[in-house]
């Protein structure tokens, strides 16, 4: 992560990056009603210090109001860098051994959550600089999140993710590598679960014909033929 900066500098950023990162925002004056992300930013900046000082309770207790008030569950022991932006944020869970770096996406409803009840061990992920994960995406245990990924919208990660990768289903697979031109383009990512049910629906329905047409070689083969086609095409966008 880039070069530790003073509190009041850090949260003089963290107001910053709505203007930076959110076309819909108009005048400053909103950044105190419409961006529940900076205010919980702001109170985990402050509580981290607290906690860090050895006042556990307190940092606690700070962030067990900012959760009533902003619906954002981050615990004061993570570690959260600069320029992080949480979009809309309603829903974010940030657990307690979670690391994220500078420059980072989180849009509402996403989890850093733990797989185990280990004290002391870190349970939590890694998201490294310059990713984005999508509304709703669960990155659970203590994995890697590499640089400039893309975690697609309602993905489910158990498994470290590498640098300049987009990751999408449930579990999470790679399906493109390379780094992103335009991170915030969740529309553009492939859905491989429904071209999978496609194939299978179609695969299905190729049965029943042969079925009814009592095993007529001729319209096997030219189903078959399209069905290779579409597997093919499956295949292709899982290992892209």
């Amino acid at each position: 992560m880039t070069g530790k900066i003073g509190l009041w500098q850090q949260i003089r950023e963290d107001f910053t990056q709505p203007l930076k990162n959110d076309p819909a925002i108009n005048s400053k004056v909103e950044l105190f009603f419409n961006y529940p992300g900076v205010w919980a930013l702001v109170n985990y900046r402050i509580s981290n210090i607290i906690y860090k000082k050895g006042f556990k309770r307190l940092a606690r207790a700070l962030m067990g109001i900012s959760q009533f008030i902003t619906n954002i569950d981050i615990h004061p022991a993570s570690t959260i860098g600069r320029r992080v932006f949480l979009d809309h944020a309603f829903g974010v869970v940030i657990g307690e051994t979670s690391i994220v770096e500078d420059d980072i996406l989180i849009y509402q409803g996403v989890t850093l959550g733990g797989v185990n009840l280990n004290r002391g061990q870190k349970r939590h992920p890694t998201v490294r600089s310059g990713s984005v994960i999508g509304a709703g995406a669960k990155v659970l245990g203590d994995i890697t999140i590499g640089k400039n990924s893309r975690i697609g919208s309602n993905s489910v990660v158990i498994t470290d993710v590498p640098d300049n990768t987009t990751a999408v289903g449930i579990p999470a697979r790679v399906i493109k590598k390379g780094r992103n031109k335009d991170p915030m383009a969740h529309n553009k990512i492939p859905d491989i679960n429904k071209e999978l049910f496609i194939y299978l629906f179609k695969r299905i329905h190729a049965l029943e014909k042969a079925v009814i047409s009592q095993h007529d070689d001729k319209i096997l083969e030219e189903k078959d033929r399209e069905l290779e086609n579409i597997y093919e095409q499956f295949l292709k966008s899982v290992k892209e």
